[in-house]
């Protein structure tokens, strides 16, 4: 399987990452991807920029080195009814939007309460993608966010850094959460979680996930970027039905 796609990227706006915008595209070109998602975290991540800057990302070029660059955020949940720390006004201009629980913005609850968080946040219809929900410190009912996630058409991430130097413990939930939406076939999309340019489009350690549980190759967004694009169209991403139309907030 060759991956076109890396929707997972952060840059030193994230506050605790190392590289630039270019850099990641330059690496993306590099390595043959087709799109990069530029998905730095939301406001409330210590360190984490400002929500104009991540508003300001229309500056950005659409192709850097022929690459496809999708300006979009890693916005946190920051409570168990899903709210984000970042607006729908702002959400709305963005390319992809992912959705993450992370424990600096939001405490770990009971099962109970993480689950209702994600499956909250999936009802934004700006979200498209919920990150690493393997994290073992927020238990989640699996079976009950899958079939949340097939409702809402949200796609699910097997998040390759949390089987490397994040999130420890992460495997056997991912593998768990991989299973499951196979059987009830829904689609999932591999993110890098890169946090410095070298690693935009590794994805090593997620392809053994997928490989293990045989993932069906037709549920796999990474390897079609027009699938991907398509996908994006139905979530009435502004990018790409009206290229003349830019919200003002």
């Amino acid at each position: 399987m060759k991956f076109l796609i890396d929707t997972h990227c952060h840059t030193i706006s994230s506050g605790h990452a190392y590289s630039t915008v270019i850099e990641i595209a330059k690496e993306a070109h590099n390595k043959g991807l087709e799109i990069v998602g530029i998905t730095d975290h939301g406001p409330d991540m210590p360190g984490g920029p400002n929500v104009f800057h991540i508003f300001n990302q229309k500056v950005i070029p659409e192709k850097i080195y022929g690459v496809t660059i999708l300006r979009g955020v890693e916005a946190n949940i920051i409570d168990y009814n899903g709210k984000l720390d970042v607006s729908d006004e702002i959400l709305s201009t963005l390319d992809v939007v992912i959705a993450s629980l992370h424990n600096v913005c939001l405490n770990p609850g009971t099962k109970e309460e993480n689950t209702q968080a994600l499956l909250k946040a999936m009802k934004n219809k700006y979200v498209d993608i919920i990150g690493h929900p393997g994290n073992p410190i927020f238990p989640i009912d699996y079976e009950t966010f899958v079939k949340g996630a097939k409702e809402t058409s949200t796609l699910i991430e097997i998040n390759n850094s949390s089987f490397l130097s994040s999130r420890v413990g992460s495997l056997e939930n991912c593998i768990h959460v991989a299973k499951l939406c196979k059987e009830n076939g829904v689609e999932i999309i591999v993110g890098s979680d890169s946090h410095i340019a070298f690693d935009v489009g590794r994805c090593e350690k997620a392809m053994e996930v997928l490989q293990k549980v045989e993932m069906p190759p037709n549920l796999i967004m990474n390897l079609s970027p027009e699938k991907f694009i398509n996908y994006l169209k139905t979530k009435e991403k502004i990018r790409f039905l009206d290229s003349e139309s830019t919200p003002k907030i």
